[in-house]
Parts: structure tokens; sequence; C-alpha cells
């Protein structure tokens, strides 16, 4: 049985996963494959920490230009997390005609073109499921399973931190701080849980998705973020009544111009669409292709485990690509679509929480400013019990461009009746 040299750089927590399982799985692997994975060498930070697994000592290094230097091996591993350093290691193993295999959603979400212009150019392929979706084989399946289709849209829960967060919100009426405080008791959340609940963590992969349904590479400027830190108990509330769930959601859709929109933010999605009913930790992507129509992808979206597996299989197609003399690469543009729209002219409905004073008229202001921008209110709620001069007020508008929207925005907050900053939340359509 062929030998296939895997080096690995990066112990910490997939990585090691991907050691341990690598050697209890190795029989079925195997006889599945075909072909033998050796992990050949490990690149680490700090030779001398210990960790959950033991790796032969004279495979350990902590220096990671030894795997690119080495002829043995044929498949690197990036698991190292963060941009520079990853970057430059990928690069130059692309350069020494290595395939490479990465979970590392922010690298190829800020330098993703660099690194698959070089790999096109060397002629060997990157291979990327692990970085998104965790064991969803989300990947794989827009690259060869809808090869045939145009990619109308994907809607997507793409942080399980978050989804947690607001799932919580949601079952015990919390509010934020109180759920993202159980959330790393729980140890969903990290200390630093800014990436999660900002939406970048979530943007990273949609970036990744969009430029692998429409054939280009997208910018991280070109996309719009945000995130759930705004998201009240209240919103919650008047969400539910009004027949939703509030999800963090990924959005990326073309239009009839060959336009692309991609977007991440707090959404209010119908409880009867697919999406509300995914809570916890989990993820899901509902993607509609214009032949295979609907079809949802479930699970969990992080973790060793799930991750692990995505990258055991990646290793597994990057050494089939390798003992075969393939030419199939990771990402491959296409002409098919190439802009992105740009996000004032992306249009929703929307969930609109103003604070108020409580006195007649007030609505009228605000809907005359609304009127003025050619925008319509669907239904209005006022609750009653309120104490104290300020009360909520809200809309729910009526489909307008998110520039147009925003324009209106700023007046409405100016109004003398308006007593704190719009809440303002998209509508899943």
């Amino acid at each position: 049985m062929d030998r296939i040299g895997i080096g690995l750089a990066g112990l910490g927590t997939v990585g090691a996963g991907v050691y341990k399982h690598l050697i209890q799985n190795r029989a079925i692997i195997c006889q599945r494959l075909g072909l033998q994975l050796s992990v050949h060498r490990v690149a680490v930070r700090n030779p001398e920490k210990k960790r959950s697994v033991s790796p032969p000592p004279e495979t350990i290094t902590g220096n990671w230009e030894e795997l690119i230097d080495d002829p043995e091996i044929n498949i690197v591993v990036e698991l190292m997390g963060g941009i520079d350093i990853p970057y430059t290691f990928t690069m130059q193993a692309l350069e020494a005609g290595k395939v490479v295999v990465t979970g590392n959603k922010a690298l190829l979400a800020e330098r993703g073109a660099e690194l698959f212009e070089k790999a096109a150019e060397k002629g060997v392929p990157i291979f990327f499921e692990a970085a998104v979706a965790g064991g969803i084989p989300i990947i794989i399946s827009i690259r060869e399973g809808f090869i045939g289709n145009h990619i109308e849209s994907i809607h997507a829960i793409l942080n399980g931190t978050s989804n947690y967060i607001l799932s919580r919100m949601t079952e015990e009426r919390m509010d934020f701080p109180e759920a993202l405080k159980e959330a790393q008791e729980q140890g969903y959340a990290e200390a630093d849980p800014s990436l999660d609940v900002n939406g970048w963590d979530a943007a990273h992969k949609a970036i990744i998705l969009a430029s692998l349904a429409y054939g280009f590479w997208v910018s991280t400027s070109q996309i719009h973020v945000a995130g759930i830190e705004k998201v009240t108990a209240s919103d919650i509330r008047f969400a539910d009544n009004l027949g939703y769930r509030i999800k963090l959601v990924a959005t990326i859709r073309a239009n009839r111009d060959s336009f692309v929109e991609v977007h991440v933010h707090p959404a209010l999605v119908p409880k009867q669409h697919v999406l509300a009913s995914v809570n916890g930790v989990f993820n899901a992507l509902m993607v509609r292709g214009d032949i295979v129509g609907d079809t949802l992808f479930y699970g969990r979206g992080a973790g060793q485990d799930p991750t692990t597996s995505s990258v055991i299989s990646d290793l597994a197609q990057a050494a089939i690509w390798y003992d075969s003399g393939g030419k199939a690469f990771g990402f491959t543009p296409h002409g098919l679509y190439g802009k992105c729209l740009p996000i004032e002219r992306v249009s929703s409905a929307y969930y609109l929480r103003l604070t108020v004073i409580d006195e007649p008229g007030v609505l009228a202001q605000v809907a005359s400013v609304l009127g003025s921008h050619k925008i319509g209110i669907s239904s209005v709620i006022q609750p009653e019990g309120h104490e104290g001069d300020a009360v909520p007020l809200v809309l729910m508008i009526h489909d307008a461009p998110f520039g147009t929207m925003q324009a209106a925005l700023g007046r409405i907050q100016a109004l003398a009746c308006v007593k704190s900053p719009p809440m303002m939340l998209w509508v899943l359509s």
C-alpha cells in the first residue's frame, strides 16, 4: 500500500484531534482509501509542552520550515490559527509543490485570493472543508455535489456561539450579558468572544462560501457584517409575538443581473422557516440550486471532533489527488459572476424598535420620515404597561433598500421624540 507523508502544523485542539483519530482509525481509513496516511512530522510552537497526544519525540519540531523542506512530506496540514504566520507557511508550502489542507477560515477570507492564485500557478490544490461549518460537508457539496447547478442562494447559521446565546435568550428570556456568561461557563464561548458575537467569525465563513459558489474572491470590504451584542430580551419577545425567531444569519444570494449580495447580521426568521428551529451550538445551511432546489445541511459547526472529521476528509481527498496526479483544485474561478452588490442596494423587510416619548403624534412623525423616503410600514406594536416617559414603539417595515433605510434612520434618530438609538433588524425573506 502506498504511503502518503503528512506534515502537521499545529497540535492544538483540532490538531490533536486529527493526530489522535488518524492513529485510532488508521485501519478503516487505509481500507477505504487504499493508501496509508502517515504523520511524518509535527510542528508546534513549544516542543516541550505536554499535550493530550504524544507523537514520537523524533517527529516533533519547533520549526515549521522543516515540514516544507522534508521531501517525504507530500501534504501539509495548517492548523496553527491566526493569519500572518499561516499565510507565510502556506505560500511557501505551495511554492514547494506541497498539497495544502487548512481549516483556517480567517486566513482564507483575508488572503484567499493570493493563496489560490499561487496554488493555480504551482499546480497544487488547497483543501479547506474544515474552514466552514465544522463537520458539515458543505464545501465538497458546493464544489462537487452541486457542480451542475447555479447556486441561487445560501442562508446559513454559521456560528454556534451566537446561536447558543440567542437560543438561551429565547428559551429563558435572558438578556445578552447573562446568556453570554452562561455560554462562557459552558465552554461554548471564549473568554474574548468578540469574533463570535460581532459576526465576523460567520462572515469569514460566508466569504468562503460566496467565493466558492460564485467563482470570484469576495473581499471583506464588500460585505455587511453586524453582531448580536445589541439584541435585547425585549427584541426576542417582540419577535416571538410577531411570529419570528432572531438568528445570526449569513445571506449569500445572486440576482438576475449577476450581482452577488453577501451580508451577515441578526435577522428575524419566520417560525415556520427551517432555520428558526436550529438551536444551541448547531449550524445549518439552506442551499438552493437551480436544478436541485432546496437542500439542508445541519450539524455541529465547531469542536474538536466535528472539525477533525472534516480535516481527515480533506486529507483523504488530498491523498487521492496526489496519488492519482489529479488536476482538480480547491477553488476554480469562473466567469458567470464577478461583482458584489453594494449593501446600500440590497433590499429587505425590517424590524424597527424605537424608544420614544409617550405622547400623541409620535407615530405620525416617524411615519412622515419613512414616507418621505418612500418606505412603507406593514404593522405597528406599541406595548402598554411601560412606566416612565419613554416607551418602546415597534414597526415592521416593507421591503426597502438598506441605504435608503439607513438614511431614514438617521433622520428618525434626530427627532426630539426619539430618546435612544433605533434598533433595526433585517427580516429573512
